[in-house]
């Protein structure tokens, strides 16, 4: 099964719920299932027969709460994307640009989470 190597950063407080790291290097299978319901499972877990799709960005934030995210959830995903104001970058360019969730996710791209919501 083939994979794709990522680099992810957290910027504008973000990185306080992932270790208080800011960039981190992954590795994501490049086809992940269809279902949902499936998404979690390793691939030894999964029916092999199972219908998969490309990894996209709507999966890299799911596993990347599932897998790197340490605390508050709830401040990074809400209703199955990404929390409103967070500012999502791929290859520097902004996700709207990109397709956002849809994005089929390459080898060796940059996914970039800001967050622009500050207390005061």
């Amino acid at each position: 099964m083939s994979s794709l190597s990522l680099k992810i950063e957290f910027g504008g407080g973000l990185e306080l719920l992932f270790s208080n790291q800011r960039s981190h290097r992954v590795t994501i299978s490049a086809h992940v299932p269809t279902s949902t319901s499936e998404a979690g499972l390793t691939a030894k877990e999964r029916d092999a027969d199972a219908p998969t799709k490309p990894a996209d960005l709507a999966y890299l934030v799911f596993w990347l709460r599932d897998n790197l995210l340490k605390e508050r959830a709830e401040l990074f995903v809400e209703s199955g994307t990404v929390r409103p104001g967070i500012l999502v970058l791929i290859n520097d360019a902004d996700w709207e640009l990109e397709g956002e969730g849809e994005y089929e996710l390459k080898n060796g791209d940059e996914i970039v989470f800001i967050s622009t919501l500050h207390g005061g």
